[in-house]
C-alpha cells in the first residue's frame, strides 16, 4: 500500500455517530489502493480517466467529504480569502460580495468579512488579522471609483482591488465602466426623442462625477447635441435632486432629458418635476445611475437607469483572485460594463 495519503481517512465514530466514509472506503469500493484513491480524487498522478471516473462515482455513492485540513497541509492553502469592504450602508458592497462569493465558491473558498468603515487604522489591523489566519489573498472593495493607496506593499499573498482601484497600477484593480455609463444614459434619452437634455450629478471632488460629467458632454457631441448649461455638481441625495430641478426649470424650462449621476438624485430630481407640473416621461424623461433596485422601483414613475454591474464586478474580482493565488496574476486595471434597465421614467 503507498504512503500517499493526501485526503486521510476519516476518525473514529464519536457521540455514537455514524462513521463518516473514509479514503480507505472510496479506495475499496472503487477496487484501487489509498494512493490511487487520494490521487484521483486530488486530479493527480499519471492515471486512466475511467480510473478516475470509477474512484469519483465511489466517493459520491459513500457521500465522501475530503479532510479540509488534509488539503491545507498538502498544498500549503488555507482555502480562504479576506474581504474588506469601506461600505458600511451595503449599497455597494453587497452586490460586489455576492459576485465575489459566487466565484470564490466554485474554487470551494470561504470568506472572511472586515468592515473598515473608512477608517485606514481598522484597515490595517484587518489585515494583520487576516494575514495571521494565513488567508490565500484579499479582496478590498470601496464604494467610490476615486483611485486609492494599496493596502501594504509586499504583503504575502496576493491582493484584488474592487471598485475603488489601487493607485499603483502594478496592482491587480477591476472597477466599473464609467465612461459607458453615461454614454448608455444619453443614447437612451436621444433614441427617445430626448434634445434638450440637462445632467444633475454627486460632489465635483468624486471621480465618478466628474468622469460621467464628461462622459456625458462627449455622448451628446457625438449625436450632434450640447448639454443644457453645465453640469450641476451637488450631493447624493434625493434633496439635492429636488433643488437642482427646480433650479433648473428657471433656467431651462424647455428641458426634455435629465440625467442623473445616481438613483437617490434622480427620484429628487422625478418628485421635483411632478411638483411642477411635468408629464414624465411624455414632458421630460429622466435616467439614473446604480439600479439601486430599494430606490429605483419605488421611484414615482419607478426609474430607467444604468446597472454598473457590481455583482459581475465582484465575481471577476474573485477570479482574478483565484487566478493570482494559483500563480497566474494579471495586475492593472479591469473594467467592467454596465447595462441599461428600462423602466418608465
Amino acid at each position: 500500500m503507498t504512503s500517499d495519503t493526501s485526503v486521510p481517512e476519516s476518525g473514529p465514530p464519536a457521540n455514537g455517530l455514524p462513521r463518516r466514509a473514509g479514503i480507505a472506503d472510496v479506495a475499496a469500493r472503487a477496487g484501487v489502493s489509498v494512493g490511487t484513491a487520494s490521487k484521483a480524487l486530488n486530479g493527480r498522478g499519471n492515471l486512466r480517466e475511467e480510473t478516475r471516473a470509477r474512484v469519483r462515482a465511489a466517493a459520491e455513492e459513500l457521500e465522501f467529504a475530503p479532510s479540509t485540513v488534509a488539503r491545507s497541509l498538502l498544498t500549503g492553502r488555507t482555502f480562504t480569502v479576506g474581504i474588506i469592504t469601506t461600505d458600511s450602508y451595503g449599497r455597494f458592497s453587497i452586490p460586489i460580495m455576492r459576485g465575489a462569493e459566487d466565484a470564490l465558491g466554485l474554487g470551494e473558498m470561504l470568506a472572511f468579512l472586515c468592515d473598515s468603515r473608512d477608517d485606514p487604522i481598522r484597515e490595517q489591523h484587518h489585515i494583520k488579522r487576516l494575514l495571521e489566519r494565513r488567508v490565500d489573498g484579499i479582496i478590498v472593495a470601496g464604494r467610490r471609483t476615486d483611485a486609492r493607496q494599496p493596502v501594504g506593499r509586499n504583503l504575502p499573498v496576493p491582493v484584488v482591488y474592487a471598485l475603488a482601484p489601487s493607485a499603483d497600477e502594478s496592482d491587480i484593480s477591476v472597477t466599473s465602466d464609467e465612461p459607458g455609463a453615461a454614454r448608455l444614459a444619453i443614447d437612451h434619452l436621444v433614441r427617445t426623442g430626448r434634445r434638450r437634455i440637462a445632467h444633475i450629478t454627486g460632489p465635483h471632488s468624486h471621480a465618478s462625477s466628474r468622469v460621467r460629467a464628461d462622459s456625458t458632454v462627449e455622448a451628446l457631441r457625438a449625436h450632434g447635441l450640447e448639454l443644457v448649461g453645465d453640469p450641476w455638481f451637488g450631493s447624493w441625495s434625493e434633496a439635492w435632486g429636488r433643488f437642482a430641478v427646480a433650479q433648473l426649470l428657471r433656467s431651462d424650462p424647455d428641458v426634455d432629458g435629465i440625467f442623473c449621476g445616481a438613483d437617490v438624485i434622480a427620484r429628487g430630481a422625478t418628485d421635483a418635476l411632478r411638483e411642477s407640473g411635468a408629464s414624465l416621461p411624455m414632458q421630460v424623461g429622466v435616467v439614473g445611475v446604480d439600479n439601486w433596485v430599494i430606490s429605483a422601483e419605488a421611484a414615482r414613475p419607478p426609474l430607467t437607469t444604468v446597472d454598473l454591474g457590481l455583482q459581475e464586478l465582484g465575481r471577476r474580482a474573485g477570479e482574478l483572485l483565484i487566478a493570482a493565488i494559483d500563480g497566474s496574476p494579471a495586475p492593472g486595471l479591469h473594467t467592467v460594463p454596465g447595462h441599461l434597465v428600462v423602466r418608465e421614467s
